[in-house]
């Protein structure tokens, strides 16, 4: 078995993941619109009801302190393992080829990352200083009945923070798509919104 204890310094914001009740957030819509002018007015002019339809998300917190479940790390490495198996290269044909990466090598990588790497501690709390913060934006859809609009509103941990955690690897042979994967957060982080950059991160060793 090899274990890994790395540290993850993150460089942008990171957005909560956990879902909030929807009395909470109706109660936070319903404090900002229709007239505040932290939000746009087509979204104020929508109402409530509408802009609650995507709800809040959160942090959970131990003490008021938030923290990452070791089961949204692992929904990251799925997520990384899954993109990352997607790059193809050529082969001296010209022909599509899986790409020579870790993550391209694995099959079946969401039962590997379930039953065979396991992180710890189960809550893993963020360590930084200043205040949870809150980032709102409105989200436009199409739908059959037109054009609808809500507003996704996420609490945020801010940039220079970070997690410690221990990755365990049944298999030897799979801490080099571990790395891989780590590697894969300085491009697609960790949270809500991360195809707008938010929650990437850099990685270290420690004893």
């Amino acid at each position: 078995m090899k274990t890994l204890k790395v540290r993850l310094t993150f460089k942008e914001d990171v957005l909560g993941m956990s879902p909030n009740t929807e009395e909470i957030h109706r109660e936070f819509i319903a404090s900002k619109a229709p007239d505040a002018a932290t939000i746009e007015d087509e979204v104020a002019a929508i109402g409530v009801d509408e802009v609650t339809e995507k709800g809040m998300t959160v942090f959970p917190r131990v003490d008021g302190k938030p923290f990452l479940y070791d089961y949204q790390i692992k929904g990251f490495f799925k997520d990384a393992c899954s993109m990352l198996a997607r790059v193809t290269g050529k082969d001296e044909n010209g022909k599509k080829k899986a790409a020579a990466n870790e993550s391209s090598k694995l099959t079946a990588h969401k039962k590997i990352i379930d039953g065979l790497i396991f992180v710890y501690p189960r809550r893993i709390p963020f360590v930084f200083e200043g205040e949870i913060g809150n980032l709102q934006r409105p989200l436009r859809a199409q739908t059959a009945q037109g054009e609808r609009i809500a507003l996704a509103n996420s609490e945020t941990v801010p940039a220079g923070a970070y997690i410690e955690m221990e990755i365990r690897c049944l298999s030897d042979e799979h801490e080099k798509a571990v790395r891989e994967w780590l590697d894969y957060g300085i491009m697609r982080g960790i949270g809500q919104w991360r195809n707008a950059g938010f929650g990437r991160f850099v990685w270290e060793e420690i004893c």
